[in-house]
């Protein structure tokens, strides 16, 4: 039986502006307002566009602000803590000063032990700390007051992927609540339980975690769209977009995979087995290909060697990820390919006409005082991109914008559509070289799918550095992955393909775990077997991906039947049933990816 919630809000509305930002009274038949519930295990993923309220609406439950409508209930002695995104850190002197401000700030020994799992040392100055820091004391700060309801605003911004590691195994051991806003689709689909959707002034939701949101999504689309064919002709034009809109957007996502998968699969053709990439190669077509050249380049700090020497061809049309933790060298990297920075030994050699633009994640060419118009086309109406002229107002349609915005000021947008205005910016600059320095910060879902069909479609080549792992998996052709040794791993592949690899490292996989024997650590390694595949192979091989997706599909609909909270006393039979069904599929959906994975690897080599 489903526990009583611990916060309640019932019939919630607020006024921003000139109008409700969610609540109108108009709304759910006249009552007006959203009601939200939450349990004492609840593990909620809060989605929503840029500018919907899903921050609003966390400091609503954390009470920072007032409500124009609406009853909020609480239990007695219910704790909540908020993680905001961006804390205040300037009335500080040190990381710890902030930890220990505020009322119910938690014992210092108590921060000092999350401090340490965290690796950040709480004696740094706040004023110089980095974002990463900041986060890390942040995090320390909330999880030492054990609150019962942990609210947390993009929690893995600025973080490197260990302490995402961390966080996702303290969150799943961690006994409370917890309502989490993030862009890290892996993040929240290992994490929850059930999704709250604030979509047009309205919150529904569903007790499934964000893997059936997609699906969720289209459904409750499909079902607007044929509500609103029964009206009229105008409602129906609406009703053609939301579902046009929707499956258009699952076979571009479809299209742009299949597109990425053939692209690594011709780059894996150019990297030997032990990944080095083959600067010998006597095409000249291969050659004039060429956009940067690294031969032998690395870097020494202070004695400590961030990059050891290094050699890698960068071809016209790749997509390079950059992963690794803080402090692994990937800046120092990147600086160097692009010649920010000169290598201690080797030469970096680039393409005379390369043309690049950098995207960095501290958003440093918005100006608050601008206008949308003057950041895009300079104060006119029409705006150059890439070479194609276009009005001002039809181009930020393209990012998602309402065209009604174009004299707003750049200081009062959220800091996602500050991002997505510099994202419209750099991409209307003609360029073959394109830079992104953890670009998915601030971005909603939404956008995120933008962004990857806009780099899908870019000419030139890409470099991103990322913590990612979702955004990495569907844009990169290629991962240089850092250990924080120096060295440089050179996988084919979005980022679990650098983690299988790691993984193989040292772990046998399990579906070869009965039939191989122990692997030996005397050197050296022996030669792979053939990479020719039988015909069952080749065929499992092609048919196994739509497999996958027809299992995850029908996985997704089976956690929606279960969510049903009175399927199990009207039809145990059914709840049974549909359980085991899951239980199958799941197995199945296991077995099938263990299988392609071991395939694509036997591919690849």
């Amino acid at each position: 039986m489903a526990q009583p919630p611990i916060l309640s809000w019932e019939g919630l509305g607020l006024i921003q502006g000139s109008g409700w930002l969610f609540g109108r009274p108009e709304d759910q038949g006249g009552a007006g307002g959203i009601d939200l519930h939450i349990g004492p295990r609840d593990r909620l993923a809060l989605i929503g566009r840029n500018g919907a309220g899903k921050t609003t609406l966390l400091r609503l439950i954390d009470d920072r602000i007032e409500a124009d409508r609406g009853i909020r209930k609480v239990k007695p002695g219910t704790r909540i803590v908020f993680l905001e995104q961006d804390p205040d850190f300037s009335p500080f002197a040190t990381l710890m000063d902030f930890a220990l401000a505020g009322e119910h700030a938690p014992a210092e020994h108590e921060v000092e032990a999350i401090a340490g799992q965290l690796g950040i040392d709480m004696t740094t100055a706040a004023k110089g700390a980095s974002g990463g820091e900041r986060r890390r004391a942040a995090l320390a700060k909330a999880l030492a007051q054990d609150p019962d309801i942990l609210l947390l605003d993009e929690p893995t911004n600025h973080l490197d992927l260990s302490a995402i590691d961390w966080l996702e195994s303290w969150l799943d051991r961690y006994k409370g609540a917890f309502v989490v806003i993030s862009h890290d689709r892996t993040f929240l689909k290992r994490l929850t339980r059930a999704t709250l959707w604030l979509d047009r002034g309205s919150l529904r939701r569903k007790d499934v975690g964000f893997g059936g949101y997609d699906a969720w999504e289209e459904q409750v689309y499909a079902e607007e769209a044929r509500a609103a064919e029964k009206l009229d002709a105008k409602l129906k034009l609406e009703a053609h977009w939301l579902e046009r809109g929707v499956t258009a957007r699952r076979k571009r996502n479809q299209g742009r995979l299949e597109k990425l998968w053939e692209m690594r699969a011709q780059r894996a053709a150019m990297l030997n087995p032990t990944g080095k990439a083959k600067l010998d190669l006597k095409s000249d077509e291969t050659k004039t290909k060429s956009v940067i050249v690294a031969e032998g380049i690395s870097k020494t700090y202070d004695g400590r060697t961030v990059i050891k020497p290094f050699d890698f061809r960068i071809q016209r049309g790749d997509r390079i990820g950059i992963v690794g933790g803080n402090g692994a060298g990937k800046t120092t990297l990147l600086k160097m390919l692009t010649g920010e920075l000169e290598p201690d030994t080797g030469t970096v050699t680039r393409a005379k006409t390369l043309s690049g633009v950098m995207i960095d994640q501290q958003r440093s060419l918005m100006s608050p005082d601008k206008t949308v118009r003057q950041v895009l086309a300079e104060g006119g109406d029409w705006i150059d991109v890439r070479g194609v002229r276009k009005h001002v107002q039809g181009y930020i349609k393209e990012f998602l914008f309402d065209p009604k915005i174009v004299d707003t000021k750049v200081g009062i947008l959220s800091g996602g559509e500050k991002s997505r205005l510099l994202l419209a910016r750099e991409f209307a600059r003609t360029s073959n070289l394109l830079v992104l320095d953890e670009p998915t910060n601030d971005l909603d879902l939404e956008t995120l799918d933008l962004l990857q069909e806009v780099i899908a479609d870019y000419d030139g080549t890409v470099l991103i550095v990322s913590h990612d792992r979702d955004f990495l998996d569907k844009t990169v052709t290629v991962t240089l992955g850092l250990d924080g040794t120096g060295h440089v791993d050179i996988v084919a592949g979005g980022y679990e393909d650098w983690e299988a690899k790691r993984r193989n490292l040292t772990v046998t996989p399990r579906s070869k775990a009965k039939d191989a024997p122990a692997p030996q650590p005397s050197p050296p390694v022996a030669p792979p077997k053939s990479a020719k595949l039988s015909y069952k192979d080749q065929r499992d091989y092609e048919i196994l991906p739509a497999r996958i997706e027809e299992l995850e599909a029908a996985i997704a609909k089976g956690e929606a039947i279960l969510a049903d909270p009175d399927l199990y006393t009207a039809d145990p039979q059914k709840f049974a049933n549909i359980s085991k069904g899951l239980e199958n599929a799941r197995a199945e959906k296991d077995a099938a990816e263990e299988r392609w994975l071991d395939l694509a690897e036997r591919v690849e080599a």
